[in-house]
């Protein structure tokens, strides 16, 4: 690409708006239709570039004829979702696969209900999530390459290296700390006490009676799958499994959680499978995998890039108590 030098530091200055302005939203698949309206209205008007622009009449309009499309879905391929198959990982993966179940990150991780690894029909995953990034799409395809391996689609989706999205913290207080990615999965993971044993490299001003840790991280970043009601719930790994299906790809390798009765989804599923689980778990057609590729239920919008923020604080209380 041919460089242009300016003139002088107030046409630099002009010059490189534009690509900064571009550099700060990604391009984003929106589902359409499904979603209540006013979700739809207040995502749209609210978290993308359009923002207050939009015409909320044509917007609507958009969403009914999305949603007469998914009226039309429910009697074209009502049960769709229901006993979709479940293939075993091939047998020259099992040496991955054992890895993936040696992990101390999955055993923590998925401790609560029965798991196993398989392999599942991307189109006929039931989703949750609204919209997908574009751009980290893009990054996963590239990172996957044109024509990946078996070995190396299994590692993407299940990543027992765990490898980290870029982490900067800073202590702000004496008692705050914050920590910011440009990763949506970075969290407050738990608190933990930590014998002295336990901590290596700090030199106490006395003896340690005990630390208390509050860990802040990501989560185990495996493609998982919820098993329940015979249907088969997409619950982490929704960019991975677009990519996928992008790339022309049909199946994927999973983690499986074997749900058997509601009560255990307050546990392990995300926010909107636990509190709607009759549309994702009963409707005749719920929305799938295959939806954010038909054009009548996509929409294209540009959502400005966000940073993750998790801010740290801790109390201490020092009181004198009468001995017993």
């Amino acid at each position: 690409m041919d460089t242009v030098q300016s003139e002088d530091s107030s046409t630099q200055t002009k010059a490189a708006s534009p690509t900064r302005q571009q550099q700060a939203a990604d391009e984003h698949v929106f589902l359409i239709g499904r979603p209540p309206l006013e979700e739809y209205l207040g995502f749209l008007t609210v978290q993308t570039m359009e923002g207050q622009a939009a015409d909320h009449r044509v917007l609507a309009d958009e969403w009914r004829s999305a949603n007469d499309h998914i009226r039309e879905l429910e009697t074209e391929e009502a049960g769709l979702a229901d006993k979709s198959p479940i293939g075993s990982a091939l047998p020259h993966l099992e040496s991955l696969s054992a890895k993936v179940l040696a992990d101390p990150i999955f055993q923590r991780s998925f401790n609560i209900v029965p798991v196993t690894i398989g392999v599942v029909e991307l189109d006929r995953l039931v989703v949750f999530q609204k919209h997908i990034n574009l751009a980290y799409v893009r990054s996963l395809k590239e990172s996957l390459g044109s024509a990946p391996s078996e070995e190396t689609i299994f590692k993407m989706c299940l990543p027992f290296d765990h490898p980290q999205p870029a982490v900067n913290s800073t202590r702000i207080a004496n008692n705050a700390y914050v920590f910011v990615s440009p990763s949506m999965d970075l969290r407050f993971l738990e608190p933990m006490f930590l014998g002295s044993h336990q901590i290596a490299g700090y030199q106490p001003t006395g003896p340690v009676s005990g630390v208390i840790g509050l860990v802040v991280g990501f989560g185990s970043n495996f493609l998982n799958v919820i098993y329940a009601e015979d249907r088969l719930v997409l619950n982490n790994g929704s960019h991975r499994a677009y990519a996928l299906r992008e790339m022309g790809l049909t199946q994927a390798p999973c983690i499986i959680q074997y749900v058997s009765r509601r009560e255990e989804l307050k546990v392990i599923a995300g926010n909107d499978l636990q509190q709607n689980p009759e549309l994702y778990l009963k409707a005749p057609r719920p929305p799938l995998l295959k939806d954010y590729f038909d054009p009548k239920l996509r929409k294209l919008v540009m959502v400005p890039r966000k940073l993750r923020q998790i801010k740290v604080t801790f109390g201490v209380e020092q009181i004198d108590v009468p001995a017993a």
